[in-house]
């Protein structure tokens, strides 16, 4: 069980019957020394975020979840196919309610890890750095050079992200899926 001040950012629990992940968390000190948690919470069955606060005194059941690595094989009218790493023919699909904001870094024969609840897979994590090729690049404008200076590129599965004007259409960047900012350009064979 996990008292009201230790649910943080990440952690898994269970409201009702169903498993939750906390997004974002804040403590708030009110009137007389009393702490509450704000929660932002995403239901991992369903995809829905609700906010919720906890009270001292509260505790909340920690979600027992499994993991297994997989494989996204392809997306079709809102279907998100996956498999297991080692067995092509084990197959899942997560609605794209369920992949959620994720599902702008899958290409196809993405790594991912399968999360398991209750024997049934519930949700996707994706690496923490990843590597795309950028698909559209704006030149880069010279300009105030005291400061860095960056552009919005199109990556090879849709999403779009801030990089330094150095990166150009073809290369290949390395970026944070948990923060979605780049990391740093690299060579790709």
């Amino acid at each position: 069980m996990l008292r009201h001040n230790e649910i943080k950012k990440g952690k898994n629990i269970i409201i009702g019957q169903d498993p939750y992940e906390v997004i974002s968390h804040s403590h708030i000190v009110k009137g007389r020394g009393k702490s509450v948690v704000q929660t932002k919470i995403r239901n991992m069955r369903t995809g829905g975020v609700l906010q919720k606060t906890f009270h001292p005194g509260e505790s909340v059941k920690e979600a027992e979840l499994e993991k297994t690595k997989a494989v996204f094989a392809y997306s079709n009218r809102g279907k998100y196919v996956f498999h297991e790493e080692n067995n092509p023919s084990s197959r899942f699909e997560l609605t794209e309610e369920k992949v959620g904001e994720k599902k702008i870094y899958l290409k196809e024969k993405t790594p991912v890890t399968a999360v398991i609840f209750q024997k049934e897979v519930i949700s996707i994590e994706l690496p923490v750095k990843m590597i795309l090729k950028v698909e559209e690049a704006p030149p880069g404008v010279k300009g105030n050079r005291a400061e860095g200076g960056e552009k919005t590129v199109e990556l090879e599965t849709g999403a779009k992200i801030n990089v330094p004007l150095f990166v150009k259409e073809g290369d290949y960047v390395e970026l944070n899926t948990e923060s979605g900012e780049y990391v740093r350009r690299v060579s790709h064979n």
